[in-house]
């Protein structure tokens, strides 16, 4: 048996398959006698999975020209330049490598509440898209979907206006049947941002995602999305970008979002 502990790494890990059979009944073992860390792993295969769920389509897309080119052998009249030709490589597997450090790179950066600000990144990943990542990475948390309770309302509500630098507060929706579980920090493509997660009867969830970034679209009509399995209503009110994200049908999300709009809108 091997002396060292069972670390994160190593759950996340072993919910990857990136274990050697032997360590993987190390863990096997440790999860057994460990309800909790057995609950955790979990809450991170479902998130895996719907990170794939929802970044799946970009595998249909077509590949950038510059990595399709790396893709193709040299020409037969000449020698290749160097690095314009992976051998053994083909368009699916380099695609299929971009998505998967994608993603890696989406759980880790959400996971670990990390930001590198810059206008470059700002353009390259969209209000609803944000939204709807961070919306499949903690929905699924059975234990630990947020940071700060419901039930620790307003000092959720102080934490988040401070860091956001602007008055913030969850509206409420349980004349709708969604209530409150709770809310955290994120970050975004330059700075802090703020989600609120509610909860239906049934259990299903839906998040509402608050920045105070300015948008490359100014348009403040609602606009509709749809990221995978989630579906996602987003607009732009005063200083504030909000973003609306669930798995459930588009005229459902449409009413949640409109009594959201009613109550965020100035009096």
């Amino acid at each position: 048996m091997s002396s060292l502990p069972i670390s994160e790494a190593d759950l996340h890990a072993y919910v990857d398959d990136r274990l050697p059979a032997a360590r993987r009944g190390e863990i096997d073992t440790y999860l057994a006698n460990d309800a909790e860390a057995a609950e955790r792993l979990q809450a991170y295969r479902g998130q895996r999975d719907a990170l794939r769920e929802l970044f799946a389509p970009l595998l249909a897309e077509p590949l950038p020209a510059t990595l399709r080119r790396l893709a193709e052998p040299p020409v037969a009249t000449g020698e290749a330049p160097p690095g314009s030709w992976l051998p053994g490589w083909s368009v699916q597997r380099i695609a299929a490598g971009l998505l998967i450090a994608l993603l890696g790179g989406l759980a880790g950066w959400f996971g670990h509440v990390q930001y590198q600000p810059g206008e470059r990144l700002a353009a390259a990943i969209p209000l609803a898209r944000q939204a709807a990542v961070a919306h499949a990475v903690y929905s699924p948390d059975l234990r630990r979907p947020v940071e700060i309770a419901a039930d620790q309302e307003e000092l959720l509500v102080k934490w988040l206006s401070k860091r956001l630098g602007s008055p913030v507060r969850p509206p409420k929706l349980a004349g709708l049947g969604y209530e409150l579980i709770g809310g955290r920090l994120l970050p975004g493509n330059a700075g802090p941002v703020a989600q609120f997660m509610y909860q239906e009867s049934s259990g299903q969830r839906l998040t509402l995602y608050v920045s105070t970034e300015r948008q490359v679209n100014g348009d403040t009509g609602f606009r509709f999305a749809r990221e995978g399995l989630v579906n996602v209503f987003y607009w732009i009110d005063g200083e504030f970008s909000y973003a609306l994200s669930a798995s459930i049908a588009k005229g459902e999300l449409a009413k949640v979002a409109t009594a959201v709009y009613d109550q965020l809108e100035p009096k």
